[in-house]
């Protein structure tokens, strides 16, 4: 995949060094379940009462002239929460079962570095980028100290467009990640409107959507899903 899109990427990429350094804030809801050893399904919000997640963290962009060297976007996810709650049913998790009425505290930890590989394909007032963004997964999810650890790496396609409105500052687009492999697939998108000003400082904000659908990922199954507003705040020089 990577190989294909050197092709076009020399005619595309920048011919200076840019940098963007970000500050971005992402409030999402929780949604979803998960089990265990082909257990019947925990309901996140039902079941275990987790609360929704919130995350403010830095965001790193590096592009530069070299053509077939990718350009680089980091960014690391906090996405830990915990729950309380009294069980309205009996459930089983990882090889213990919980009788209803039993007042459990749940761990719900989907903390990932966001490394994006990509190549500039368009660079005017049409931007697009193509690659390959790589999610590295180290959490766990646990009742009453009972973890499972999450050790996963999942990449996804990487698809980036943007439309600037010409001589305005100001912006619209959308990133759109996806995996799809058997019974795991893995989607996060983001519809954004942003505004640039002359010297590089901007601001943007948008809906961003992650799920994910994992079968037996480190003796685990999930099918949940963050959504929310976030907000980020940006340095271009």
């Amino acid at each position: 995949m990577l190989a294909i899109l050197c092709l076009p990427a020399a005619s595309a990429n920048a011919d200076f060094i840019g940098l963007n350094i970000g500050v971005s804030h992402w409030a999402p809801d929780l949604t979803g379940n998960f089990n265990s050893g082909n257990n019947a399904s925990i309901d996140l919000k039902s079941d275990l009462g987790v609360n929704d997640p919130s995350q403010t963290s830095l965001v790193f962009i590096l592009e530069h002239p070299i053509p077939l060297l990718p350009n680089v976007k980091y960014q690391n996810f906090n996405l830990e929460t915990s729950g309380s709650n009294t069980l309205n049913r009996g459930i089983q998790f990882n090889g213990q079962s919980y009788t209803s009425g039993t007042q459990v505290t749940s761990t719900f930890d989907f903390s990932h570095d966001d490394i994006v590989l990509y190549y500039e394909i368009l660079d005017n007032w049409i931007n697009l980028d193509l690659g390959i963004d790589i999610k590295r997964f180290d959490g766990e999810v646990g009742i009453d100290g009972n973890n499972i650890k999450l050790e996963e790496t999942v990449p996804l396609l990487y698809i980036s467009a943007r439309f600037d409105l010409p001589f305005t500052g100001f912006y619209a687009g959308a990133d759109l990640n996806h995996l799809s492999s058997g019974d795991n697939s893995a989607n996060d998108s983001t519809l954004l409107v942003g505004y640039e000003s002359s010297i590089g400082l901007g601001i943007e904000g948008g809906l961003k959507t992650f799920s994910l659908d994992l079968d037996n990922a480190d003796n685990i199954d999930t099918n949940i899903e963050y959504q929310g507003l976030y907000l980020n705040g940006f340095f271009h020089f």
